[in-house]
């Protein structure tokens, strides 16, 4: 890999900047030809950094920079006052740092709707890129992970922004995960031509129509994880509430199994026999891998992180990120979007 810099919100997030130090010495172990910038408070970056990090070697330790900023985007701060008035907060300094050259991508715990507007205002759309989508990794039951996008970038969308949703979403499931050709599907309310709002219908004919697609039709909800297709587009609105439904049955689920065990002592007994055994076979399940929601369709690489992840999930999120940086995915899909406007034009 080339020499490599990533630009981090420290102050983002709902659990501050101690787990994005501790995510970050991780990083620094396992990526040794990455650098990183930490945008915040510096004095009190550089103290846990000194404290957390003293086991590091110094050729890590130096791979580290800081840049001090002198305000911090509230997760309840409207977009719109954090681009008037927060020029100065870790999360418009991090953009920056991608804007001006200085870092090849960028990761934040911080305000989603304030890192949109802010990343589109400084990166702006790639060429011929309609909108940019919000897209993340989901488990399969197949053990691998499927793309779905957009989860909330685009609460409205035509049928020709799904369309590139799905051209978009394909070159990311290549260069991320080696898929020679990525299966492209649509979230709808059934699986029938029939069915749907016209917009889908659109945009089915056009992905159906596009060489550089390996579109496969209709999807319903409740094959969202049975690895049917690679890549499953939907308008902002239906992908977000779609994703946070699931997290809230998984929620659900796992408050239930935890209470349950509480019963009785052959109950926790059995289960911790289980979990022995199966470990392995269930650890494609931790939902802490799947950390990382990327935006993509910008000249840069943007990854949302979950505003209360862990330090390991924070750090599923710098891998991802530094994942596209190294695969320079925003030149990818630019690449791609021209080819498909060729197509189109002829």
């Amino acid at each position: 890999m080339a020499k490599l810099t990533l630009a981090i919100d420290a102050m983002g997030g709902d659990r501050g900047p101690s787990i994005v130090v501790a995510a970050l010495i991780r990083a620094l172990q396992s990526f040794p030809d990455v650098e990183f910038i930490l945008t915040g408070d510096e004095p009190r970056l550089q103290a846990l950094f000194k404290r957390e990090g003293k086991n590091l070697k110094a050729p890590e330790r130096a791979r580290v920079h800081f840049r001090h900023t002198s305000q911090i985007v509230q997760m309840d701060d409207k977009p719109s006052q954090c681009l008037r008035h927060k020029t100065d907060s870790s999360m418009r300094v991090a953009i920056d740092l991608v804007a001006d050259g200085e870092a090849h991508g960028v990761v934040s715990a911080g305000n989603t709707g304030a890192l949109m507007a802010i990343a589109y205002l400084r990166l702006k759309a790639l060429p011929g890129v309609l909108r940019p989508a919000l897209v993340a990794a989901i488990p399969n039951e197949q053990g691998g992970q499927s793309f779905l996008l957009d989860l909330g970038a685009n609460p409205g969308c035509d049928s020709d922004s799904l369309f590139q949703f799905g051209v978009m979403g394909s070159v990311l499931a290549q260069e991320l995960h080696d898929i020679p050709t990525p299966r492209v599907a649509l979230l709808n309310m059934g699986t029938e031509d029939i069915k749907g709002p016209d917009v889908v219908k659109q945009a089915a004919v056009l992905l159906g129509q596009s060489s550089h697609v390996a579109y496969q039709g209709f999807i319903e909800g409740s094959d969202l994880f049975s690895g049917h297709a690679d890549v499953m587009v939907c308008d902002g609105f239906t992908g977000n509430i779609a994703l946070k439904s699931c997290e809230g049955m998984a929620r659900m689920v796992y408050d239930h199994f935890k209470r349950s065990l509480k019963s009785h002592w052959l109950s926790r007994a059995l289960v911790w026999f289980l979990y022995r055994r199966q470990r392995k076979a269930w650890s494609w399940l931790n939902p802490d891998q799947y950390n990382g929601a990327s935006l993509i369709g910008l000249r840069g690489v943007v990854v949302k992180s979950h505003g209360n992840a862990s330090a390991n999930a924070f750090f599923s999120a710098i891998e991802h990120a530094i994942a596209e940086a190294a695969s320079d995915l925003p030149a990818r899909i630019h690449d791609r979007v021209e080819q498909v406007l060729s197509e189109q034009h002829t």
